[in-house]
């Protein structure tokens, strides 16, 4: 269970949001709207442990995150609303490298499996900077099949993508979430996934 308890944002001067409360079950799925610069990719950050609240408290099944520390971050897997694909490396690269950096070492031959269910077969050895915007997304968007892990924090995550890519990436989340992942997102797009509970975070 993922929890916010009165969470308070502060950047410079300015309070983007404060005493935001949710809690998040096994199975859910929580989406975050509001308009731009009312601080969507500041609590996705706060969740992922990058940043900090001004006041309140992120709990992980009861105990606060900080606490927890790299037992949480274990859980989790980020994905930001910027693809972070390195120009010079191939797709290959790009996946196997995010993947090693979050802490999951995956052979070649899964890189290609997850890059080809992904609809990037035969790009596996291009260099990213040839892709497309969507085609880097859906780079990034292949660490979700090699994870493993039971958060998902997806910033934008439809965002470049085609409608079958879109398509694609909903099952991934269903298929999450009837595992009793938990997925927290920020979209500008009707989501149509099944889910054990939905939550509707408005900021403003």
């Amino acid at each position: 269970m993922l929890q916010g308890i009165n969470l308070t944002c502060v950047r410079g001067d300015r309070r983007l949001f404060k005493e935001v409360n949710f809690i998040l079950e096994a199975g859910g799925l929580m989406q975050v709207h509001g308009p731009n610069g009312s601080g969507k990719t500041s609590l996705l950050r706060m969740l992922c442990g990058l940043s900090h609240p001004a006041m309140g408290e992120i709990t992980w099944c009861g105990t606060s995150i900080r606490v927890l520390g790299g037992e949480y971050f274990a859980n989790l897997t980020y994905i930001g609303h910027l693809s972070g694909t390195k120009d010079d490396l191939t797709v290959l690269e790009n996946l196997r490298i995010s993947s090693a950096l979050a802490g999951v070492r995956i052979s070649e031959r899964q890189a290609s499996d997850a890059l080809t269910h992904m609809g990037l077969n035969g790009r596996e050895f291009l260099p990213a900077k040839v892709l497309s915007q969507g085609q880097r997304r859906r780079v990034a968007l292949a660490r979700l099949l090699v994870c493993k892990t039971k958060l998902w924090i997806l910033d934008e995550p439809l965002a470049a993508l085609d409608v079958m890519a879109v398509q694609l990436i909903q099952e991934l989340l269903e298929q999450h979430l009837a595992e009793k992942g938990l997925v927290v997102m920020t979209t500008h797009q009707e989501i149509d996934v099944t889910a054990v509970s939905k939550v509707h975070l408005r900021l403003v």
